[in-house]
């Protein structure tokens, strides 16, 4: 499976991700994987922004029930794998995994969860979730590896918009990383084994610090509007960190104004003073 990008859409950037099929295959399955189309592809993972999460019961690999809107409350991040994936999936978790650890360390560890749900329902039992974390080293709080039903994973695959089509690898599918906010519904899509960080950061942002929709005038709500202005990215490092020097210039910038306001306010007095 190779995720190439293509173009931009608007001001969001959009990766579309073209699926490699087995050269000469002949089963029905693999006809109908030839046959795809890419565009619509992403047209139908796009068209899922805005989605509500249904209910649907899954299982992590200790065998507790879980079902995602009970996760509701926080940004959540899902992605689907199989877990006899040998490379793509494999790749796109550790991945993942550097990425979600800058986000925590940026945002707070407790700032969004993360779930990985198998969807070869067949294979991808709760012991088979565990052991491809295991093999990922995948250990961290909030981020739990799910498996479920027929009927749960393709609830789940409607409203996620997700495609994947059986082939003699395994399965085919676009490589997606889906955003949802803190009510259930689909947020943003990320696209790609590896993508930059801002892709995913940026949408995190949104709905970690409420930037749509905060109007909140307490001590809580600046700061968290200090922490949205204040988190930058650093193209050097390839990661995100909080730039203190934006306090240097409020206070510079305050300090001014200060000075120029006492100043005004003396050469008012002084001029109404009798000569």
């Amino acid at each position: 499976m190779h995720c190439l990008p293509t173009y931009h859409l608007g001001a969001c950037t959009v990766l579309l991700v073209l699926l490699a099929w087995p050269a000469g295959a002949r089963s029905v399955e693999s006809a109908q994987a030839q046959n795809y189309d890419a565009e619509a592809a992403l047209k139908h993972s796009q068209a899922a922004i805005g989605n509500t999460l249904r209910h649907a019961q899954l299982v992590d690999t200790n065998g507790h029930a879980v079902n995602l809107t009970d996760l509701a409350g926080k940004p959540l991040l899902v992605s689907l794998v199989f877990t006899s994936c040998y490379h793509t999936c494999p790749v796109t978790t550790r991945y993942l995994a550097k990425a979600v650890a800058n986000a925590r360390e940026v945002l707070g560890k407790d700032s969004f969860n993360v779930v990985t749900i198998g969807f070869d329902t067949l294979h991808d039992t709760p012991d088979s979730m565990a052991a491809f974390a295991k093999s990922q080293a995948i250990d961290t709080g909030n981020w739990a590896f799910l498996s479920g039903t027929n009927e749960s994973v393709a609830t789940l695959v409607e409203d996620l918009g997700f495609i994947y089509f059986p082939s003699p690898r395994g399965f085919d599918h676009i490589v997606q990383l889906t955003v949802v906010d803190r009510d259930s519904r689909v947020y943003r899509q990320v696209y790609g084994e590896a993508f930059d960080l801002p892709w995913l950061m940026e949408p995190l942002k949104d709905l970690v610090f409420n930037r749509s929709s905060s109007t909140d005038a307490t001590l809580a709500g600046l700061t968290d509007r200090i922490k949205l202005f204040c988190t930058v990215y650093d193209p050097a490092t390839g990661r995100y960190k909080f730039d203190y020097s934006l306090f240097f210039q409020i206070a510079i910038g305050f300090m001014i104004v200060a000075s120029v306001s006492i100043y005004l306010l003396r050469e008012v007095r002084r001029s109404r003073r009798p000569h």
